[in-house]
């Protein structure tokens, strides 16, 4: 459950992501923020991913040596500040200008990986310009095949260091928060969202001043659309629902890098992305975005972690708020996990200096947990730790 706390006006009266969130929702249009906030349907797969992490909890070892805990990890051969990344977000800019590169900053400064979307509002060449760390991105799969292969091929130009392919996404999800605030993209300006725009003037004089931010990588994909708002518009129609495993195995053979496949939510979808030569997994459920009623990420992450059997590291994304949920999906067996809203609602409340703010939460949120839990660094969080209500009824 979401705690009833204000919505803090200033970086410095932020203690947690829930500040920064109450923080953001302050800042931001209705429309906006729901955007971001919102799930698919009746939202319970989005609250399934946080009530989830509430089920499960942990059980510390104590008189242990935690003088030097350590937050850091490693992931694919390399170093990590800690064991999280930035995950892919769509419409970034929409909530602060330059968004993308923000946080691709902030999560170079902190020694982790960031993730940009195929719908963020910055280019792979501009993000790879801005950062020197380690980026990954991701690919919506999109029925313009040739248009698809432009984007992998920037990609690896670009030297990023991995390839993040989404499987759960043939067709969007119905998002009725957005009908309710009358959002789409191109803005239609309706009597609601005229009103919920001029009680946000800081945002709106932006938006006049600079223009509505463009789904950079995808111009260029609809060649009727004659503004950057319609090419925004049309990515919905445009994902395409025949991608299959025999087409991933192309992505596999014409990608040379790490190849991520971020979605799955089932064991033997898990064994076959293996068996198919995929570098890792990302437990997945779109954030509540896409199905409702979809399994809970951390629910799922056990069968997928027992299918994979150590062959490649499984991460996870969906509902992490706190230092205490990475510590208890990586003692359910992954090796990392995915930030989504997280960085989001601080990028969105308060630029880079919000984006650093979340990252910093985290941070020391992960390594207060590692040593009340009487773990020195991450490889200590182990099954062990943890207890869910069917474990405590049979140990009972």
């Amino acid at each position: 459950m979401r705690s009833s706390v204000s919505r803090p006006r200033t970086l410095a009266a932020c203690h947690s992501i829930e500040d920064l969130r109450g923080m953001a929702q302050r800042r931001l249009p209705r429309s906006i923020f729901d955007f971001f906030d919102g799930g698919a349907e009746d939202e319970s797969a989005l609250a399934a991913n946080r009530t989830a992490f509430e089920r499960h909890r942990l059980a510390p070892r104590v008189l242990v040596d935690v003088a030097q805990a350590q937050p850091t990890t490693r992931l694919f051969d390399r170093p990590m500040g800690m064991p999280m990344a930035i995950g892919p977000t769509g419409g970034l800019g929409f909530g602060w200008r330059d968004a993308d590169l923000h946080l691709a900053r902030a999560a170079a400064r902190h020694d982790i990986p960031f993730t940009l979307s195929s719908s963020g509002t910055a280019s792979i060449e501009a993000v790879a310009q801005a950062s020197s760390g380690r980026l990954w991105f991701q690919a919506y799969v999109l029925r313009n095949q040739e248009f698809f292969w432009k984007m992998v091929q920037r990609a690896e130009h670009a030297n990023f260091e991995a390839l993040v392919i989404t499987v759960d996404l043939p067709v969007g999800g119905k998002r009725e928060r957005d009908f309710r605030n009358h959002f789409s993209v191109p803005f239609r300006i309706t009597r609601r969202n005229a009103v919920d725009f001029a009680l946000h003037p800081r945002w709106t004089l932006d938006l006049l001043r600079r223009g509505i931010p463009a789904f950079e990588n995808l111009r260029g994909l609809e060649m009727a659309a004659k503004s950057a708002t319609e090419i925004a518009s049309s990515v919905g129609r445009s994902y395409d629902p025949s991608f299959d495993w025999e087409r991933l195995a192309q992505v596999r053979e014409r990608w040379p890098r790490r190849l991520i496949v971020k979605g799955i939510s089932r064991g033997d979808d898990a064994r076959r992305a293996c068996e198919l030569g995929c570098d890792a997994i990302v437990v997945s459920n779109h954030g509540g975005r896409q199905l409702d009623g979809a399994v809970a990420t951390l629910d799922a992450l056990p069968e997928v972690v027992s299918a994979v059997g150590g062959r490649i590291p499984v991460l996870l994304d969906g509902g992490i708020r706190r230092g205490t949920d990475v510590a208890k999906a990586l003692a359910l067996g992954a090796s990392a996990v995915l930030l989504g809203r997280a960085t989001l609602f601080g990028v969105a409340a308060a630029g880079p200096a919000g984006a650093d703010k979340a990252l910093d939460i985290l941070r020391d949120e992960f390594l207060r947990t590692l040593q009340l839990c009487g773990a020195a660094d991450p490889r200590a969080l182990t099954h062990e730790l943890i207890r869910s209500p069917r474990t405590t009824k049979e140990t009972t």
